[in-house]
C-alpha cells in the first residue's frame, strides 16, 4: 500500500482551507485519511502552515510520498530539510499583531459638549439675515 501526505480541502467555495493528511494513495482527495498531520490557509496574510513536525518525521521515514504542494510546504517550515540533513530555511514570516486604536480621550478629546450644533446655528444665521433684510425694506 502506497501512503501519501497530501492536501485535503476544507472550507467554503472562495475560502479554501486544507489539512495535511496521510493517507492512502488511492483515497480521494477528501477521502478518509490515516491520520491528520498539519493545516495550511493560503487565504491569510502571511498563509498559515502549521505541520506537526514529530508526526512527518516519522511518515517520511516509513516510506510516505508527500505531493507536490506538500512538498513545498515542508521545504518552507524546514521540517524537509531536517529530514533530508540539510541546513535550514530563513525563518516564516510571522504576522504582526494588530495595533488597538487610540483612545479617544488619549487623542485630547473631551467630553463636554460645546452647547450649539452646527445645523442650529446655519439656521440662527439664515433668521438673522432675514430679518434684517426685512427690517432695511421697512426703513426705505
Amino acid at each position: 500500500m502506497a501512503v501519501k501526505i497530501k492536501l485535503k480541502r476544507l472550507g467554503k467555495i472562495r475560502s479554501p482551507h486544507y489539512r495535511i493528511v496521510v493517507a492512502d494513495s488511492r483515497t480521494r482527495r477528501d477521502g478518509r485519511a490515516i491520520e491528520e498531520i498539519g493545516k495550511y490557509q493560503p487565504t491569510y496574510h502571511p498563509s498559515v502552515m502549521e505541520v506537526d513536525a514529530d508526526r512527518v518525521a516519522y511518515w517520511l521515514g516509513v516510506g510516505a510520498q508527500p505531493t507536490e504542494p506538500v512538498l513545498a510546504i515542508l521545504k518552507k517550515t524546514g521540517d524537509w530539510q531536517k529530514f533530508k540533513g540539510e541546513p535550514a530555511p530563513a525563518p516564516l514570516l510571522v504576522a504582526e499583531p494588530k495595533k488597538a486604536r487610540p483612545v479617544f480621550e488619549a487623542l485630547g478629546g473631551d467630553d463636554s459638549g460645546k452647547g450649539e450644533a452646527i445645523t442650529q446655528k446655519k439656521k440662527a444665521e439664515k433668521k438673522d439675515e432675514a430679518a434684517a433684510e426685512s427690517s432695511e425694506s421697512t426703513e426705505a
